[in-house]
Order: structure tokens, then C-alpha cells, then sequence
């Protein structure tokens, strides 16, 4: 089918970077008003000036939508996410209100162990379930890819149960998804005085599993005190490399202990979170391919520190947004809002936090030549906005939902 898009305000985005961007260039949003944009079968084949359309498209198709008044971008990349799990937490929540630690709520059973738990007693159906309606929120508020981990499953059997789950909702979505086994999130109980005997699983074990039913993408570690050390990482990354999984990591979370170096060793996609970043961190990172990626709504949810944008982008690093939707620490995927905090509270210009939370995103999923900008050739995954006074009235206004609209695939999201 032939979709013609006529009197865009504003068509955002129009650009086609070959690497992510970085510095001043992240500022950057190309775009064109009173636009046009030609679709078919998904697919963007023009774009131009209203003033253009005779002369680009000389046939006009019988399906025209008039977007008079209305901005339209990209649609959100959402580069880390944990979308299958199998209950809420929010009475941790409440514990947390109340003044209990991390830590204590661990140590009662809470946390990612709480989850693991809830995971073991979980179907696939019953995790498919939940996972689908989430996704269809989603993509109304504008997610148009998502990477989606495993990691609260911590057996062989619940680990792979997870990763069918998102193979199964790649099959099914229409939204651009990526799987990461998360195997490394934590150490289950009855490995944790063994930590050499859970890693070997994950090696031995959990890998060959993976591989030989295709279902993931990337590999991820959690790398803090507490947790897994760099050499650790480097070890569990370099076995996932030997299965053709590349690294997207967590790492500088709490505390920086040498995750920023490990993510380089391993030459990862993405280093992940970031709140705790030494000037040194940043010029490393400022210096390597690896992307940025920074989570904001989960310092928020956690009353943490904000990760340094400002002067991560001024070093010259490479950063994409993301939600870090998940059960714990930030149960919310809406990219609306994390855009809204990456301007008010890490101070990111609008166009700066657009491109970050599409094009560079785009770029932390490797999915760069389909998705993140307006370009000829890229799937039509596009944000159709309501009527507003300027494009930096979307991050400004961060209780109002300004989405009318979602395109995927050249078709709207019912």
C-alpha cells in the first residue's frame, strides 16, 4: 500500500548519520516544514517540501492523510529494557518509601532475587501475555524498536524460558525487537559462595542452549560491586562472543570499579546506566566505539545521582536514552518521560535528547540502516504529535500525553 503524509508542520529528523552522533553534531535535528512524506509498503520512498510534492510525486496515491498542525519524528528506540517478567514490585517500593536499603530488601529475598523467584513459577504463555499488552502500551507512546533482556530467570530452564518469550514476541510484533541474555544479572542462591560454579553454567551450560535455538542477539553482564567483576565480564562476554553474541553491558551503576575499561575490552555495543562516572570514565569511553546509555528514569525511581550527560556529550561521547523498564527500579517504558528528564534534569537540550532516544539508539541496537531517522529506505516507524507550539514544548510538558498518533511499518497502532 501507497500512503502519502501532506502538511506536516514539521518533519523531524530528516538526516542519515553513518556513525552516532557526538558533541555538537548531537544537537543537530534536521528537518523540513510544511513537508510531505511518501510511503510504501512501510517503507519511506520520498520526503521534500509541500512546495515539492508535484515534482517528487507526480502521481498522487489514493490514500493521503492530512498532518496539518502536527510534528512528526521518529519513533522511539528504546535500547534496554527488562519487558518479560513475571510480577510487580511494588511493595519493595513501599519498603523503599519506608527507608529500607537495597541491600536489606535483598537480603529478606527482594530485589532481582524476587523476581527470579516469582519467574520460576511463571508459563510462557502467562509471561507472553503480559509481555504483549506491555509492548502495545508501548508502541502507543511511541516505541517503534526495543531490546528486551533476560536475566530474572538464573537457571538453565528459566533463562531459556525467557529468551523463547522474546522470540516469540519478534515473531509476532510488528515492533523492531532485540534479545540480550542477561544470565549475569545476579547470583542465584545456591551459587552465592560459588560464583565460579554459576559462571561455568552460564558458559557450559546456559551459551550452547542459546545458540543452538537462536535466541539472543547480545550478551549483557552486570558489572558492580556485589555482582560480577570486570574480569569477570570479560570472561562471560568473550564466551558469548564464541556464540556470535556481542556485548551490551551494564555497567557504573553504583559504583565505577572498571566496567567502562571491561565494556572497551570487549568492545561492547553499549555500556549501560552510567550513573557513576570518574573523569577518566568518560574519556575513555569519549575515545572508544562503545555508545553510552544512559537510563534516567531508573535514577529517578532510585533517587539516585543523574548520569553526567552534559559533560559526557561536551567529552565527545556517544549516548542514546533508553528506559530501563523493569519491575524494580523503574517500572515504566514511556520514552516520553525519559525524554522529559533528560532535559530537566540532565540538561540535554530537546533536539540533543530526540536524537539520542532515536538515531543513536537506533545505533545501540545496531538497527541504524532501518530505523532512527527519515530517511529513504527505512522502515515508516513514525510519531505523529498533536498540535503544539514547538517541538521543545515535548520534553517541557511531561505530564501531558502529546502523541495522537503512531506509524509502524507505515501502519497506525490501533
Amino acid at each position: 500500500m501507497t500512503t502519502l503524509i501532506t502538511h506536516i508542520r514539521h518533519l523531524l529528523g530528516t538526516h542519515d548519520p553513518k556513525k552516532p552522533l557526538r558533541g555538537n553534531q548531537l544537537a543537530i535535528l534536521p528537518g523540513i516544514e510544511d513537508a510531505f512524506l511518501l510511503i510504501e509498503d512501510g517503507i519511506i520512498t520520498e520526503f521534500g517540501a509541500m512546495f515539492e510534492l508535484e515534482l517528487k510525486v507526480p502521481q498522487l496515491p489514493k490514500n493521503i492523510i492530512d498532518a496539518t498542525g502536527k510534528y512528526v519524528l521518529p519513533a522511539w528506540c528504546d535500547s534496554h529494557t527488562h519487558l518479560v517478567f513475571a510480577a510487580s514490585r511494588e511493595d519493595e517500593f513501599v519498603d523503599k518509601i519506608k527507608g529500607m536499603s537495597y541491600a536489606e530488601i535483598a537480603a529478606k529475598g527482594g530485589g532481582i532475587l524476587n523476581s527470579a523467584a516469582k519467574m520460576q513459577n511463571a508459563s510462557e504463555d502467562e509471561l507472553f501475555l503480559d509481555a504483549w499488552k506491555r509492548l502495545e502500551e508501548l508502541s502507543r507512546l511511541g516505541t517503534g524498536a526495543i531490546e528486551i533482556k533476560s536475566g530474572y530467570g538464573l537457571t538453565v530452564e528459566a533463562e531459556l524460558k525467557m529468551l523463547r518469550v522474546i522470540k516469540k514476541l519478534k515473531e509476532r510484533s510488528a515492533l523492531s525487537i532485540r534479545s540480550s541474555f542477561l544470565g549475569a544479572h545476579t547470583y542465584p542462591i545456591a551459587y552465592r559462595d560459588d560464583h565460579a560454579g554459576y559462571i561455568d553454567l552460564i558458559i557450559r551450560e546456559m551459551l550452547p542452549a542459546i545458540a543452538q535455538e537462536k535466541l539472543a542477539d547480545y550478551i549483557d553482564v552486570f558489572c558492580e560491586t556485589g555482582f560480577f567483576s570486570p574480569e569477570e565480564t570479560i570472561r562471560i562476554c568473550k564466551a558469548g562472543k564464541e556464540y556470535g553474541l556481542k556485548p551490551k553491558l551494564h555497567v557504573n551503576q553504583l559504583n565505577s570499579i572498571g566496567g567502562i575499561e571491561a565494556a572497551i575490552a570487549c568492545d561492547a555495543v553499549s555500556a549501560d546506566h552510567l550513573e557513576t562516572m570518574t573523569s577518566k570514565d568518560i574519556s575513555l569511553l569519549s575515545n572508544s566505539n562503545t555508545i553510552g546509555t544512559l537510563l534516567p528514569t531508573a535514577a529517578f525511581f532510585l533517587r539516585m545521582q543523574y548520569q553526567p550527560a552534559r559533560e559526557m556529550i561536551d567529552a565527545g561521547c556517544a549516548i542514546a536514552l533508553a528506559s530501563d523498564f523493569n519491575p524494580g527500579s523503574s517500572p515504566s517504558g514511556n520514552m516520553n518521560f525519559v525524554l522529559s528528564l533528560s532535559c530537566i534534569q540532565m540538561k540535554l537540550l530537546p533536539e540533543e535528547a530526540i536524537n539520542a532516544a532515536t538515531i543513536n539508539a537506533a545505533f545501540a541496537m545496531e538497527l541504524q540502516d532501518q530505523l532512527g531517522s527519515i530517511t529513504i529506505g527505512k522502515r515508516a516507524n513514525l510519531i505523529f504529535t498533536r498540535p503544539m507550539p514547538s517541538i521543545n514544548y515535548l520534553p517541557y510538558a511531561f505530564g501531558s500525553n502529546l502523541i495522537d498518533q503512531v506509524m509502524i511499518n507505515g501502519e497506525f497502532v490501533q
